[in-house]
């Protein structure tokens, strides 16, 4: 066996990772002071990682997205790289549970000068977004980021759904549970995803498919649903 496969996989998933965010993934103030200020708030160190950072700004910018609801703001670091995709005028609204956690990412968003462009809202998510969906104006939306408390995965995606229009994107983060979705699991987490999985696969109004992820974020992945009708 060489010693490049006695390599512990996490190690190994790391230096990937470095190895292409040193090279693809520029850090710069913003995006690096988004994170310290999470850790300086005590904030879980649950933020996507830079790759995955990237990966959906590039995939808002690919798809010429204008407007942007995001479930699950945490620090803002999501929150910017999604926001800088937006072209002059877009519009992102963040979810967020934790008035703490919104705090701070209201603070990052502003020193990343995206304030105008992205607004976070508190309180739990189920109950915002029937406020959010009565305003006249607030959507539909081009492209959906869920990443808040799986239990609700399914309810957030039907959500998703109907604040939508045909040829919507909707991403959610962390659908593999390190592959714990194959087990029958009384782990809330899991039985919210499994959940969410059964009612993509029965909604034709959704075409989806999930991609397993390695990195420093550990073994996970992430859903990608496009609105047909």
């Amino acid at each position: 066996m060489t010693e490049e496969n006695r390599q512990d996989p996490q190690q190994l998933w790391n230096a990937v990772d470095g190895y292409v965010n040193e090279r693809l993934v520029p850090a710069d103030d913003a995006l690096t002071g988004a994170l310290a200020a999470s850790d300086a708030a005590g904030l879980p160190a649950i933020a996507v990682a830079p790759n995955q950072g990237k990966f959906l700004h590039l995939l808002a910018r690919t798809l010429g997205a204008r407007t942007v609801l995001e479930i699950g703001t945490l620090g803002g670091y999501s929150t910017i790289w999604l926001a800088r995709a937006l072209p002059s005028g877009g519009r992102l609204i963040s979810l967020e549970y934790s008035e703490e956690h919104a705090e701070v990412a209201r603070a990052s968003l502003a020193r990343a000068g995206l304030d105008a462009i992205a607004e976070v809202r508190t309180g739990p998510a189920l109950e915002t977004l029937p406020k959010l969906e009565a305003e006249p104006g607030a959507g539909p939306f081009d492209l959906f980021f869920i990443d808040a408390d799986k239990v609700n995965n399914p309810r957030y995606v039907e959500w998703a759904l109907r604040l939508s229009r045909p040829g919507s994107l909707i991403v959610v983060d962390n659908v593999v549970r390190s592959g714990k979705i194959t087990e029958e699991s009384e782990d809330p987490a899991v039985r919210g995803t499994r959940e969410m999985f059964d009612a993509i696969a029965r909604e034709p109004r959704l075409d989806a498919t999930a991609v397993q992820t390695v990195g420093t974020k550990g073994y996970d992945g992430f859903l990608l649903a496009r609105v047909v009708d």
